[in-house]
């Protein structure tokens, strides 16, 4: 990749990364050659994977479907497929930073998302796979239990359907019991990635403040993911957590430009790679300006919002009923793990 670009200029200086936020092989190239350091994927960009890549994996996907194996064991070994070919891809970063990078995320299935004990089989076959999967659990109270359980076990782990403060705290918070637990069993504990899909709260609280006609304006909305992730990023400064946050769903290039310099991981899928190759942007560290507080006061006339951006807003047990993560692990579910279920 050249030098002399504004993404180069993130990753050379300041302390921001970036993950690839795609499956499909001939873009994780190009991906790799920008200076990705590890890959997302989850059961919409596995499906997309297998359907794209449907010649060039023949052999594997057709030795699957010739088990005649149930829906969720058949979507799970044609996960399988993807996941491994694209961590085979990062071995070489893995084994080059002596494993503190190079991961690829595997998703459990989503219907799973209140299940203890079939996601925590799962991310132990998951494991298994390759030394660089973080195994992807949802930010519930049952996958925070089984995050922690991982880490114990020395299972890297990357939360996920996560939007929220209360959410990357309490992630934080149970990967710091896992590595106790693990420290106390002789065991080297897992790592771990909390997601915050920025763009998809953005998306949730502006047909929010439709429904409500909340005094908000397309500004304000616009920095309610930023401010949330701000937010985030200050407490586990504040607090030395060693669990990293990995911001996903972008949904403009202020969703990179106002986090640069935050000790953080972006995820980036490769329509939003372009523009941070292609155009120049203001080269300056904007983790430390703050949304300004009349912004945050208008946002939280939406209690969607101060759900989302106080530290209390939620307890465990909310998080799977926050309207947020049903639309999430719904569309995970109906546009992606259902759809490998049914591959043919």
């Amino acid at each position: 990749m050249p030098d002399n670009t504004y993404l180069s200029w993130v990753i050379h200086n300041t302390k921001t990364k970036w993950w690839h936020d795609s499956a499909e092989q001939s873009e994780l190239h190009l991906g790799l050659e920008r200076g990705a350091v590890g890959v997302t994927t989850n059961p919409y960009l596995a499906n997309l994977a297998i359907r794209r890549n449907r010649t060039s994996w023949a052999p594997q996907i057709d030795a699957v479907l010739a088990q005649r194996l149930g829906p969720e064991p058949k979507a799970e070994a044609l996960m399988r497929i993807v996941v491994t070919h694209t961590a085979e891809k990062l071995m070489p970063e893995f084994e080059r930073t002596g494993g503190a990078s190079g991961f690829v995320c595997g998703q459990v299935n989503p219907n799973r998302a209140g299940d203890r004990e079939s996601m925590l089989a799962m991310a132990r076959r998951y494991a298994q796979w390759m030394p660089n999967i973080a195994v992807k659990l949802p930010a519930t109270a049952a996958g925070m239990d089984v995050l922690e359980d991982c880490i114990a076990e020395g299972i890297t782990v990357t939360s996920t359907v996560n939007f929220t403060v209360p959410q990357v705290i309490t992630v934080a918070e149970r990967h710091r019991q896992g590595i106790q637990r693990a420290a106390g069993n002789g065991v080297a504990p897992g790592k771990c990635f909390a997601v915050i899909m920025i763009g998809r709260l953005d998306d949730y609280l502006r047909e929010i403040a439709h429904d409500s006609q909340a005094a908000v304006t397309e500004s304000d909305i616009r920095q309610a993911g930023l401010a949330v992730t701000k937010r985030a990023h200050s407490i586990y400064k504040e607090r030395g957590y060693e669990a990293v946050l990995l911001v996903a769903a972008l949904r403009g290039t202020y969703h990179l430009t106002e986090l640069a310099g935050a000790d953080l991981v972006m995820s980036i899928a490769p329509a939003f790679q372009e523009p941070f190759v292609s155009r120049e942007f203001p080269r300056e560290e904007r983790i430390d300006r703050e949304v300004p507080a009349d912004v945050i006061a208008r946002l939280s006339a939406m209690p969607e919002f101060v759900r989302a951006y106080e530290p209390g807003g939620m307890a465990p047990g909310e998080f799977l009923s926050y309207g947020l993560t049903q639309r999430t692990l719904s569309q995970f579910i109906e546009a992606g793990w259902r759809l490998i279920e049914n591959f043919e």
